[in-house]
């Protein structure tokens, strides 16, 4: 994990930064959700990512999409070499069934990392994209990050409609998918999470730029076309 992508949001000043959450408190989720869009209604694939810190203090950290019964996946910036374990089959913060992580396997290509389970998950998995969406389509991304500002995380799944503006770089110079808000935008805690067009996920969400309050702030999620073949080669999908 590096600890730079971790950053803390300053109010009033447009960043650009890793949307991964400033570590939890013990008992207290202090990771975001996205800002304005909608709740969202069918997501079974989604996953809520927490570090475990030394055995004792466990704090949502990123969102994250299951993509086969034992893997799911996330941002690279989202690792953690003291321990992961993800909840599922919830789209309420801190409610689902815990599944712990016994691998934690990172693209060559870019912020995008995948989680391997010690139990299966049996459910709908996410479907990837294969090439990225054209500039000036309108897609989609979920996330239990912050509304806004230092907000603490969202209590159930968020989505948002963003509009593609063209193509850049993710937190580890991958190629990004990059993009503004139409009704709302990431911000931290939305880290991991899926970008989705025509129903398949296409990015994962790395960085960003807002004030923390801009429903229109862009937004840059890692290629899933880019890190394709990692995918495939350690997943199987």
């Amino acid at each position: 994990m590096r600890k730079s992508a971790v950053i803390t949001a300053i109010a009033g000043v447009a960043l650009t930064v890793g949307l991964v959450a400033a570590p939890a408190q013990a008992g207290t989720p202090t990771t975001p959700k996205i800002i304005g869009g909608s709740t969202a209604t069918n997501a079974p694939w989604g996953a809520q990512i927490y570090w475990t810190n030394s055995g004792t203090t466990d704090g949502f950290e990123c969102s994250g999409t299951i993509i086969a019964p034992q893997w799911v996946m996330t941002a690279q910036h989202c690792e953690n070499a003291a321990g992961i374990y993800v909840l599922v089959g919830s789209l309420d913060l801190g409610q689902g069934t815990r599944a712990d992580v016994d691998q934690q396997q990172t693209s060559p290509n870019g912020d995008i990392a995948l989680l391997h389970l010690t139990t299966a998950v049996n459910t709908t998995y996410m479907a990837l994209g294969n090439a990225d969406p054209a500039v000036g389509s309108t897609n989609q991304i979920y996330g239990w990050g912050r509304t806004q500002g230092t907000n603490p995380p969202s209590p159930v799944l968020k989505t948002a409609n963003v509009q593609v503006t063209g193509t850049s770089t993710d937190a580890f110079g991958g190629r990004a998918i990059a993009s503004r808000g139409v009704d709302g935008a990431a911000w931290h805690g939305d880290s991991g999470g899926p970008e989705v067009f025509n129903g398949v996920e296409v990015g994962v969400c790395s960085t960003g730029s807002n004030t923390g309050t801009n429903t229109q702030g862009t937004q840059n999620y890692a290629s899933v076309a880019n890190s394709r073949t990692f995918i495939r080669n350690t997943a199987g999908v």
